[in-house]
């Protein structure tokens, strides 16, 4: 991140997340002082709970949170340069009263517009939105592939059902219908339109994870036109 942050002049970096039970608040604070002397205006700071299936200690996971951000307050962490991962109502709310907003994975466009009704038009909503190019069979397989890990992970389970996807979508890998609602398939300009969902349904902000992780560069340079960047 500071690597990055050193290397261009004008990008903004955000941690997308420092997981609360790993890292102590005030450590964090020291960091974000430190980066946002160095680089001011471009750092944020993104912290959540993580996983109980990682072996974490998840009593009171939300007071936990709440814990950490009033230890951020005291060390003088400004409320819009940090923001929190949130899937469900409960800190999604809290992400809006606490921080510049939230950072929302695996998750649809419908699930994205229900979001920001409830946290407002003005808050943050980074979406991050997965991304395979190519023809159906491989990018359904790379996409398999990305999102196992957190098929298995409760937290994304409930919020999968509360999308409405059943059962039957979460188990074997993922069916064919979960799979293409979370990642945007085809080639580069269907990919993007895809993506662009997200954003009119509005997300502010839109994180693309491209996979597989050996094809990153290339996807998002043949993206980068398709969504109005440029790739350099």
């Amino acid at each position: 991140m500071e690597r990055v942050l050193a290397a261009t002049e004008t990008l903004a970096v955000a941690t997308g997340v420092v997981k609360i039970w790993h890292v102590e608040a005030r450590a964090v604070a020291d960091t974000y002082h430190r980066l946002e002397a160095a680089y001011p205006g471009r750092f944020l700071l993104g912290i959540g709970v993580g996983h109980r299936e990682f072996g974490t200690d998840f009593r009171s996971p939300y007071q936990a949170l709440v814990g950490y951000l009033d230890v951020l307050d005291e060390r003088g962490v400004p409320k819009q340069r940090r923001a929190l991962a949130a899937l469900g109502p409960r800190v999604l709310k809290l992400a809006v009263e606490r921080s510049a907003g939230a950072h929302s994975f695996l998750v649809t466009p419908a699930y994205t517009r229900q979001a920001r009704e409830l946290i407002g038009p003005d808050a943050l909503l980074a979406v991050e939105h997965t991304v395979a190019l190519g023809d159906p069979t491989s990018t359904r397989a790379a996409g398999r592939d990305a999102i196992q890990v957190n098929l298995g992970l409760a937290n994304y389970r409930a919020n999968l059902t509360r999308m409405g996807f059943g059962e039957d979508d979460r188990a074997d890998r993922g069916s064919d219908a979960l799979i293409d609602a979370l990642v945007a398939q085809g080639d580069a300009a269907r990919a993007a339109k895809q993506l662009r969902t997200q954003l009119n349904a509005g997300a502010s902000h839109l994180v693309v994870n491209a996979v597989p992780i050996a094809d990153r560069l290339p996807i998002l340079t043949a993206l980068a036109p398709e969504i109005g960047m440029a790739a350099r």
